[in-house]
């Protein structure tokens, strides 16, 4: 059974009400209606990797290190995750009552595509930006997700990226694309974006 909608405003990982998509210009000029914006659904923490992580109210992203108080946080090419709620509502429709930080995200999204963003673009999270260094990840264990449903979207759709410029993001906050004049970025190997 697919759980009742819940307030996209209250950041407690539960589903938002409405997620509308938007067209975006290379600047990450909206094109959309009013309201329809790329924004933060939730800001995502967890003290120790392996574990799903807890919506918080607001966070601080620091440069060259991630989300502070998250332990994946780190001087590496991955310091912050991110994952589209449109991901994560494909897996509530297989059945599963999931939600912001199941994954182990640290930003979830609404009304951007994440996986076309190609590597080296970068994105503004309210004051703070940050260059996609990765799209998705081998996944080395089966996570309790996958175990739970035969699938799981974070491999495929969640997306790395290290922070150019700190500041505190929060749910609501505007999201900007910047693709680059090139779109070329860091690539490499899985052990190489994990360092």
């Amino acid at each position: 059974m697919k759980p009742a909608a819940r307030n996209i405003e209250a950041s407690d990982g539960a589903a938002p009400d409405r997620v509308a998509p938007v067209r975006l210009t290379s600047r990450g000029r909206k094109t959309g209606a009013a309201g329809d914006y790329p924004r933060i659904v939730s800001v995502n923490l967890s003290a120790a990797k392996g574990e799903r992580k807890r919506p918080a109210a607001s966070a601080q992203l620091k440069r060259g290190h991630g989300l502070m108080g998250d332990g994946h946080a780190g001087a590496r090419r991955r310091q912050v995750s991110l994952l589209a709620w449109e991901s994560i509502e494909k897996m509530r429709q297989k059945g599963l009552d999931v939600g912001a930080g199941d994954f182990a995200e640290n930003v979830t999204t609404a009304g951007i595509d994440l996986v076309s963003l190609p590597v080296g673009a970068r994105l503004w999270l309210g004051p703070a930006e940050v260059e996609v260094t990765q799209i998705g990840k081998r996944c080395h264990d089966r996570c309790e997700i996958f175990r739970q449903a035969g699938d799981c979207v974070m491999p495929r759709e969640g997306i790395f990226a290290a922070v150019l410029q700190g500041g505190r993001i929060a749910p609501g906050d505007r999201i900007d694309v910047d693709r680059g004049a090139n779109g070329l970025g860091f690539v490499g190997s899985d052990q190489e974006n994990a360092r």
